[in-house]
């Protein structure tokens, strides 16, 4: 059974800090305090990754996981702001770790060298209270869909690739769709930057929004984007929303066999 996370009363220091989100309309002391409480396993420190870790972190995550087992290449620098040229060659996950924590010194942070398994997966989860998706690659998002709503965890899922990205937020509602409705509605996208290419800044901005949606869910802030798919065109500066339709057939959420 996932632990509920211990509320604890901002200090002077920390209200300061992060006042002009409290200063917000709706936001206030207490929600502040919730996203201080808050535990987040994040997948994927690259270009995603390391643009929604920053913003969740200096806007006062209480505890930040990040998993990858990849090391940083030259190429990773055009886009994964966390990295810079010395940590060239050293595990990303630890990279990310190290200028995170530069950020924000209070904000506990773990750093996993691994591709996790199905059992550590769900060990993890049990230990967070919500999963940002910012891997690379289809099998790692459909394992993420897989034990997220199994076990009721908030999933904010995120793509980026050439000049094109999507995020959208799974909460486990039984009347709303999963990633594999989403796939099934929208096709399955498996091409990697290296493949296909990425502009820098799209990552960033998806990654962004990622954090955003985190907050809003994590915080009952707002309305997040559930059952919906947002889908950003950088080359004609344009959004789009779609909803999202509940495949009653579904494999992980399907009401009918």
């Amino acid at each position: 059974m996932k632990s509920a996370p211990v509320i604890k009363t901002l200090t002077t220091q920390q209200a300061l800090r992060y006042s002009r989100q409290i200063m917000l309309p709706g936001f206030d002391l207490e929600r502040q305090e919730r996203l201080l409480a808050s535990r987040v396993l994040l997948i994927g420190a690259g270009g995603l990754g390391c643009a929604a870790a920053q913003y969740l972190v200096t806007a006062g995550l209480g505890q930040l996981t990040i998993v990858d087992d990849d090391k940083v290449d030259l190429s990773n620098l055009q886009r994964q702001t966390l990295h810079t040229e010395h940590d060239v060659g050293e595990y990303k996950s630890h990279s990310a770790k190290a200028t995170l924590s530069a950020l924000n010194s209070a904000i506990s942070i773990t750093a996993l060298v691994a591709r996790l398994s199905d059992e550590t997966l769900k060990e993890q989860l049990a230990q967070h209270d919500m999963v940002l998706d910012c891997s690379d690659n289809l099998a790692t998002r459909k394992q993420l869909n897989k034990y997220c709503f199994a076990t009721l965890t908030p999933l904010v899922s995120g793509a980026a690739i050439r000049m094109e990205g999507q995020v959208s937020s799974f909460t486990q509602q039984t009347e709303h769709a999963c990633y594999q409705c989403l796939c099934a509605s929208f096709g399955e996208q498996n091409l990697s930057c290296m493949e296909a290419g990425i502009m820098s800044p799209v990552v960033g901005i998806i990654g962004a929004m990622q954090a955003l949606e985190a907050i809003k869910i994590l915080t009952s802030f707002g309305k997040p984007l559930a059952n919906k798919l947002l889908m950003f065109d950088a080359m004609h500066s344009e959004w789009q929303t779609f909803n999202l339709m509940k495949n009653p057939h579904c494999e992980v959420c399907g009401t009918t066999a």
